[in-house]
């Protein structure tokens, strides 16, 4: 007789169409990971996206968006407590092997509640936060810490995120394993007929940032380092976000206005011609869980320049596999992007490098076979 299919519990705030990093790591992995069956319960805040649609091999339960009302508190205040009740409902016709919560957030709150009732079910929590999570406030890092001490197992994807788990939960086994890269989609030849439609020459230097347009990202930074560098080098900002409009005045106000372009959001299919049409990418970031931009960048054949700052330091090697710029200092993020224009034998050691890392460490296809080998440690 065959073996039934395993089914993994799991919560996410969010999921397919509307995706950041995390979600979009949570649907590769589990569309390479055969010989399971995922139940994922998210909020309903599409009223064009169904109740219940299969994506693969993952059942997606929406839930919530009965109003206005409801829809502005599900994310946050209402999303763990529904989700919580729907799983309830879930495992009344399902055995559960395993609970898996996509960030310790709301999603993770639902996750807790259920280890709660089904103490015996393991639960994994999945790390993936960018912000700087000891500067948040009291009642958050209060309410995640209770999610991380009950956690049974937890899953960083950078070791700075480990060191903060490890310091909250003494317990439980960590592991740290990165969000990865569809290396083959990113290595892609130049692409001269974007970098034209684009307005840019051959003359120009094209410096580009996929970011989400938050204060975190250290953009205006990267705008204000234009100031030191030749009118040849242009900026392209890949994203959005609640800074748009100041960025935008920003660079009115120091007179870039034709040397920026923000391209707004791209999609993920689309992001490698984009990165395939620049020269460097930079992302002078606060702080950073991991920092999946980066990694996709390096897979492209783009020198890359970053921060010393959270998950960064995983995989930049200062002069080896990118160069690292100071936080919030424009005039070093200029020195740095200037470097790699003027130096064409560090760029391509660099390059190689970079690309060599990613190939052997943050391939999908790697990722996905340490997430099935943890599953199967617990049992599924």
């Amino acid at each position: 007789m065959a073996n039934k299919s395993k089914r993994i519990l799991m919560f996410s705030s969010n999921y397919l169409p509307h995706i950041g990093g995390a979600e979009l790591a949570l649907h590769e992995i589990t569309k390479r990971i055969d010989g399971f069956d995922f139940d994922l319960i998210t909020a309903h805040l599409d009223k064009s996206l169904p109740v219940f649609e299969r994506i693969g091999n993952v059942n997606v339960f929406r839930i919530g968006n009965k109003g206005a009302f409801l829809k502005i508190l599900m994310p946050k205040a209402l999303f763990p407590l529904f989700a919580f009740i729907k799983s309830l409902r879930l495992s009344q016709n399902n055995s559960y092997g395993m609970v898996f919560a996509l960030q310790a957030s709301q999603a993770a709150g639902a996750a807790w509640l259920f280890k709660i009732f089904n103490n015996r079910i393991p639960f994994i929590l999945n790390i993936q936060e960018g912000k700087n999570l000891k500067q948040q406030g009291k009642m958050i890092n209060f309410f995640r810490n209770l999610i991380i001490i009950k956690a049974d197992a937890i899953i960083t994807i950078s070791d700075y995120l480990k060191e903060y788990a490890k310091n909250i939960n003494l317990k439980a086994r960590i592991s740290v394993i990165p969000n990865g890269v569809d290396f083959a989609a990113f290595s892609i030849l130049r692409n001269n007929d974007l970098r034209q439609k684009l307005g840019y020459g051959d003359n120009h230097k094209v410096v580009i940032s996929v970011s989400r347009l938050v204060p975190k990202n250290g953009l205006k930074d990267l705008i204000e380092s234009l100031v030191y560098l030749e009118d040849d080098v242009k900026l392209l900002i890949i994203g959005d976000g609640p800074l748009r409009d100041s960025l935008k005045l920003k660079s009115h106000e120091l007179g870039l206005d034709g040397r920026i372009k923000f391209a707004g959001q791209v999609t993920h299919d689309d992001l490698p011609k984009y990165l395939a049409a620049a020269d460097v990418f930079v992302r002078p970031s606060l702080s950073e869980g991991l920092g999946t931009a980066f990694l996709e960048a390096m897979a492209a054949k783009l020198p890359v320049v970053g921060t010393k700052t959270g998950g960064i330091t995983d995989f930049i090697i200062n002069r080896e596999t990118g160069l690292f710029c100071e936080v919030n200092n424009s005039k070093d993020i200029a020195d740095k992007v200037d470097m790699i224009l003027k130096d064409n034998t560090l760029k391509d050691f660099m390059v190689s490098n970079a690309r060599k890392l990613i190939n052997e460490k943050y391939d999908w296809e790697i990722i996905s076979r340490k997430y099935k080998e943890l599953f199967q440690t617990y049992g599924v």
